[in-house]
């Protein structure tokens, strides 16, 4: 729809509307979001209403980075870990030869004919849910996680997810079958959703106001460790015949193991020990990650939210009073818009893209691993600058980055890869280069925020919900994409990288207007101080009118 909408504009019309995206782009990294005008006031109008910038005096609490706050978020971040390995596992055992001679016979005959349609190679709707049945089983999973948060704590929810993870590998590594295969997939879709739910809620609430960003980041660097370390795994075990396919699966355990195991010595919450009336344990804990003593003005600060979570019988139900609508509504659209920038069709799918591309079996597993170091070392990036340029600054960038590059990759496959013959060698350096520089702008950007941003906007007593809503529509359209792309890659060839394209344009002017920032400010704060005060949003945070809502 999308393609067929910009074929219909004429090429002065087109280039306007670029030219006033990008402009409306650079006004609002230079002039409404500059992070060097703290106490400076600006109003740009736009669409009808005032974006405001303006300084606010901030409430300081006491405390420092220790190093047990660091041990808790390494050994929490793990769970991104497991996330991560199954990313980049799934696309390269999908495209051993003895996994689809097992499993998917058809794809392996359809693979060896010398001239297969480059495009369809790999299009088979079986072969697409073993990808995609993990997160199905994630998407449900998220909302179960959601009660464990609330009643057993965010520690006890990322241990269940290991013990899920973990029995999903077993059943993997020795699967006979593909129903056997696919249960395994599911077990390791309920321990995903667990963990995708504790983890980054988890990390937000120990953090430090000043460095939450940097510390939530941990979760996303280390899914992008994991993909890395899973494209090297399946490098290696690619040359191990027959059964390399199940040493890849049967490694996704160690962090698994490690996520089990190290939870046992980390800490709760303070937060999630004061909404379960744990009280005194919960003032303990928070003088023992802050590593100071007078952490009173913070404390009470988490007492008044949790008291007001608890007037709260049905945290769903309070999702959709007006008030929650703002959180709500970009936690679920960053989640769609993080999936539409096409990241997972390149992840899940790496090996078997740049197989399509002409690339052989070990170079297209090579370019996959320059790829997933790309990945890593830009999500460091991120956590550099999340706390010091802001949220807001980084989605823009890199909507700018993505469009480019995606854009420029359709254009070569369009004119060079034809349905039966390979890129010439300087066309694929060229295409592995432009993939390295997507992958780049969405590391450091809508990867990692489209995770912190809904686990810090939420107050208390909506906050483990309002996540599962952000991380079911995130399994959700990661299930739609990862059973959809391979098809979508037979029937509209390059094209789909126009596609993608498309939604990175929609998805600019989504933050342009909607995003608000929300750098430095305390994670219970967000009503008073972002909400209320968004040129948008703030017409939801009419309290007298939400009181009449509840009321009734």
């Amino acid at each position: 729809m999308h393609l067929l909408l910009l074929s219909s504009v004429s090429l002065p019309s087109f280039k306007r509307f670029f030219f006033r995206f990008f402009f409306l782009l650079l006004v609002e990294i230079f002039f409404v979001n500059n992070p060097c005008k703290e106490n400076s006031s600006v109003n740009i109008e736009m669409a009808g209403g005032i974006i405001s910038s303006s300084g606010d005096s901030k409430k300081e609490f006491e405390g420092k980075i220790t190093s047990y706050v660091v041990i808790c978020g390494i050994i929490a971040a793990t769970g991104g870990l497991m996330f991560g390995y199954d990313v980049g596992i799934s696309g390269g055992v999908s495209a051993m030869d003895d996994f689809l001679e097992k499993f998917f016979p058809e794809v392996y005959v359809k693979k060896q004919r010398a001239k297969e349609n480059n495009y369809c190679k790999y299009d088979n709707q079986n072969l697409q849910l073993f990808t995609s049945s993990l997160y199905l089983a994630a998407l449900v999973a998220s909302f179960f996680a959601s009660y464990s948060c609330t009643r057993f704590g965010r520690k006890r929810t990322m241990q269940a997810a290991s013990v899920f993870f973990l029995t999903g590998v077993v059943l993997d590594a020795a699967a006979v079958n593909i129903v056997m295969l696919i249960i395994g997939r599911i077990f390791l879709g309920m321990g995903v959703g667990f963990g995708n739910q504790a983890v980054p809620l988890f990390l937000s609430e120990i953090a430090p106001v000043k460095t939450r960003g940097a510390l939530n980041i941990l979760f996303q660097l280390n899914v992008t460790i994991g993909i890395l370390i899973a494209n090297l795994v399946n490098y290696f075990t690619s040359d191990i015949h027959p059964w390399g396919w199940r040493l890849s699966l049967g490694l996704a355990g160690i962090p698994a193991a490690i996520l089990c195991f190290g939870s046992l010595i980390i800490t709760e919450t303070p937060t999630s020990l004061v909404e379960r009336s744990k009280t005194d344990r919960g003032l303990a804990t928070l003088k023992k990650i802050r590593g100071v003593d007078n952490v009173d003005a913070e404390f009470a600060e988490i007492v008044d939210a949790c008291e007001s979570a608890k007037l709260v019988k049905h945290p769903y139900r309070e999702l959709m009073r007006r008030s929650s609508r703002p959180p709500l509504v970009i936690a679920i659209l960053l989640q769609i818009f993080q999936q539409f920038t096409g990241i997972n069709a390149i992840m899940f799918y790496a090996p078997v893209l740049f197989q399509t591309m002409g690339f052989h079996n070990d170079a297209s597993l090579l370019s996959a691993v320059i790829t997933g170091i790309v990945n890593v070392f830009s999500t460091s990036v991120s956590i550099i600058l999340v706390d010091r340029v802001g949220r807001k600054m980084l989605l823009l960038e890199a909507c700018v980055q993505m469009l480019i590059s995606q854009t420029i990759i359709g254009i070569l496959l369009q004119v060079y890869l034809k349905s039966n013959n390979d890129l010439q060698r300087g066309i694929a350096i060229a295409v592995v280069t432009l993939v390295c520089v997507y992958v780049m702008s969405f590391a450091w950007s809508w990867g990692p925020l489209g995770w912190l941003i809904p686990s810090e906007t939420f107050p208390v007593e909506t906050r483990t919900a309002g996540f599962s809503f952000a991380v079911s529509s995130n399994m959700l359209f990661t299930f739609l994409i990862a059973q959809a792309f391979l098809s979508m890659l037979c029937h509209m060839r390059a094209a789909i990288f126009f596609f993608f394209a498309a939604w990175i344009v929609v998805m600019g002017l989504f933050t342009v207007f909607l995003i608000p920032e929300t750098k430095g400010v305390p994670i219970d704060e967000m009503a008073e101080r972002v909400w209320k005060k968004h040129w948008y949003w703030k017409r939801y945070m009419d309290q007298k009118e939400d009181l009449e809502q509840r009321a009734s």
